[in-house]
This record gives structure tokens, C-alpha cells and sequence, in this order.
């Protein structure tokens, strides 16, 4: 009898499994290694707007059907990708002097991550995943809090809006990439065209913005993207203090 992939996915997030070898059928078997490898490329090639097990199965050349012994639903495939995704993240020695440099350089991991596979960030979002490399990851980031004091439940809110930020961040990247290749590029401005068009706002109508249109627009996406998670970062104190 198939076992119930409800209990093959518990199993995967209970503890990490070790492959027997055997020897290489005619036909490669579907694996969850391999589910996760279609998934993947299907979001890196065609954006995360196209997956669907329909289409990951006909990348592996099957049905499915054939998916469903192995993942519950699109869900299960969501998890599996971040999860993936997170077993890239370098994690540090949690130092108490450098715990803001810290969390800076593995959201950075995080963000570099996502952009690698447009809007594959959507994944991450409204889920609790109990993936064993996400929950590495996890971690590694209360780790690093506690080594500067941030207590527990600060620590765990912190983390929810530092990883909430990280992954629509990486999102709009994404939705701007993607509006850019489109045939109708006019939502997409670059700084100079929208300096010309805040500059020429009415003063009377809009005074602020067309007087300091210039600051508005200024900063690279990674300058912006290190001034949020400071912002984040800088309102929180130790307990002790």
C-alpha cells in the first residue's frame, strides 16, 4: 500500500533522511530531490507565476499523479523551495559586538537568494514551515538576537518583521524585473524620469514632493534595502538596558 504523503512530509521535517543506493533504473524515480529540482527550474526560467504540479511533473515527464506520492499539495512544493533556498545560508558565529552586521549579512544572503528566482519569495510568505533547513536558518537568526541581548518574545516578532520585509522586498524586485521585459514598460521609470516628472508636479498641489524630488529617488535598491533592516534593527535594545 502507497504510504500517505502526509506521513512522508512529517517524516522529512522529523529528521534527515539517508538515500540507499541501489542501482540506476532505466527510468530515473521521482524523488522529492527531484520535485524540488523541477520546481526550481520551472521559477527560474519562467517565475514563480508558473508553477503548478502540472507543470513541474512535465518537466520530470510524468503526471501528476506521480507527484502526489511523494508531496501533499503546491504548498508542500512551496516549503521544499525554501527550504532548498535556505540550505545555501552561511550561518555565523553569533557575536554579541556585531549581531547587527550579523542579521544584515544573512538577510542579504536571504534577498540575493530570492532574486535568483523571480518572485519565488511568495513561497515564504503566509506559511510557518517546518523545513529542517528553514528551521536552521531560524535558528541561526534567534541565535544571533540572543547574543545581543534581544529577549525572547522580541526576538521572535523581530525576526517575523525582518523576514516579512526581506521577502517583499525581493518580491516587488521581482514584479519590477518582470514588468520591465513586458510590453508595456510605462509603469517602469527610471530616477531620471521620475525626477523630471516629480519636478514638474504643481508647487501649489504638491509643494514636498517636487521640492526634494531628488532625495526622494535617492539610493540604490541595496542602499534602501540596508536602511530598512537598520531601521528594524536600531529599535532594538538589550533587555538589560
Amino acid at each position: 500500500m502507497p504510504v500517505d504523503p502526509h506521513r512522508r512530509r512529517a517524516s522529512r521535517h522529523a529528521q534527515p533522511t539517508a538515500e540507499t543506493a541501489a542501482p540506476t533504473p532505466r527510468k530515473q524515480p521521482i524523488t522529492v530531490d527531484r520535485i524540488t529540482d523541477a520546481a526550481l527550474e520551472v521559477v527560474a526560467t519562467e517565475g514563480y507565476d508558473a508553477l503548478t504540479i502540472r507543470r513541474v511533473a512535465t518537466v520530470l515527464g510524468t503526471g501528476p499523479s506521480s507527484l502526489y506520492a511523494h508531496i501533499v499539495n503546491k504548498n508542500d512544493i512551496d516549503d521544499l523551495l525554501i527550504g532548498r533556498l535556505y540550505a545555501e545560508v552561511v550561518l555565523p558565529e553569533p557575536d554579541p559586538n556585531a549581531w547587527r552586521e550579523q542579521l544584515t549579512g544573512v538577510y542579504t544572503q536571504i534577498r540575493d537568494l530570492y532574486l535568483k528566482y523571480p518572485g519565488v519569495s511568495r513561497a515564504a510568505l503566509a506559511m510557518v514551515s517546518t523545513n529542517l533547513e528553514t528551521l536552521r536558518v531560524g535558528e541561526g537568526i534567534l541565535a544571533i538576537l540572543f547574543a545581543g541581548g534581544i529577549e525572547p518574545r522580541t526576538a521572535g516578532w523581530a525576526r517575523d518583521a525582518l523576514s516579512l520585509y526581506v521577502s517583499a522586498y525581493a518580491l516587488e524586485q521581482s514584479l519590477v524585473q518582470q514588468r520591465r521585459r513586458s510590453e508595456d514598460q510605462e509603469w517602469v521609470l527610471s530616477q531620471e524620469e521620475l525626477l523630471d516628472r516629480f519636478s514638474a508636479l504643481p508647487a501649489e498641489k504638491y509643494p514636498q514632493t517636487r521640492q526634494y524630488a531628488a532625495e526622494l529617488i535617492s539610493g540604490t535598491g541595496s542602499e534602501r534595502f540596508e536602511f530598512a533592516l537598520g531601521q528594524l534593527m536600531n529599535n532594538l535594545r538589550p533587555a538589560s538596558d
